[in-house]
């Protein structure tokens, strides 16, 4: 595919990867309104002029992922990716502007979805979703530290790799902390069955920790001002959307592969804003 004009729009929380250690996946769209994901990325590792933000179009060299079957699936040429920042989309008039790109295709109904993402013609692994119903969001203890091994193995390639590496800069990386809970949406779509997703999304795992932080470390608080903004605001005056993505490891195999990689929330247009067009 060579330089490509990338929106992005999906920042996950990071995850561990022995062959990659820290890894985000990032997701966005084309020009032409497709999706595509770009992974690896070793995100907090990038020089800090070429961390990109949500919303931002970026260029960068990509090519097909060839260990990753799924269509929308592409990789940074280099280890070290050359990012070019391009202009941010604002959010001026209702996010007209990421309106435009994100809902020129729109899902309203998850079992036609995941027929497509099963589809060996079709695949589709990356969608916009609109859902009929919002009922609940919720959350659950999770494990609260990395996998040692892994987090081992990640530390010990990074202290060989000190060894070649005489820059002053170069030090131990820490990985991101593990979110100690899982949340997940409770919804409907057009097909009427209730779906309960977990939800990935770094906005989601920062807020999580400010929280805990405001909070003075308790929890319940943390988890509860999280949902304060994902389902009691993002519900009632916004116009909630969900970016869908699938695993890889259970794209084929899980009845339902998707799990929610980011939030689309535009204000809520009311009746009397719609009267003045």
């Amino acid at each position: 595919m060579a330089l490509t004009n990338i929106l992005i729009a999906v920042k996950t929380y990071p995850t561990l990867s022995e062959t990659y250690d820290e890894l985000v996946c990032t997701a966005g769209f084309l020009e032409d309104g497709s999706w595509i994901r770009v992974y690896p990325v070793p995100y907090r590792k990038l020089k800090y002029a070429d961390q990109y933000e949500k919303w931002q179009w970026i260029t960068v060299d990509v090519v097909k992922n060839t260990k990753d079957f799924r269509k929308e699936s592409f990789r940074p040429t280099s280890t070290e990716p050359d990012i070019q920042k391009g202009v941010k989309l604002s959010t001026a008039d209702g996010w007209a502007l990421r309106k435009q790109i994100v809902l020129q295709h729109v899902y309203t109904n998850m079992a036609e979805l995941i027929t497509e993402a099963k589809d060996k013609d079709t695949g589709t692994s990356l969608a916009v979703l609109k859902p009929r119903e919002i009922l609940d969001f919720v959350w659950e203890e999770d494990e609260r530290e990395w996998n040692k091994q892994k987090l081992e193995a990640i530390y010990a390639k990074q202290k060989q790799l000190n060894l070649f590496d005489t820059e002053a800069t170069q030090r131990i990386f820490q990985v991101a902390k593990k979110l100690p809970y899982k949340f997940s949406y409770i919804f409907t779509t057009n097909d009427g069955i209730q779906r309960k997703l977990m939800i990935e999304d770094w906005e989601l795992g920062m807020l999580y920790w400010n929280c805990l932080e405001a909070a003075e470390g308790n929890e319940e608080i943390a988890c509860r001002k999280v949902k304060e903004k994902f389902f009691d605001w993002m519900t009632s005056k916004c116009d909630l959307y969900f970016f869908l993505g699938t695993t890889k490891k259970f794209h084929n195999v899980a009845p339902n592969p998707f799990i929610i990689i980011g939030t689309f929330y535009p204000p809520q247009i009311c009746q009397e804003q719609l009267k003045l067009f």
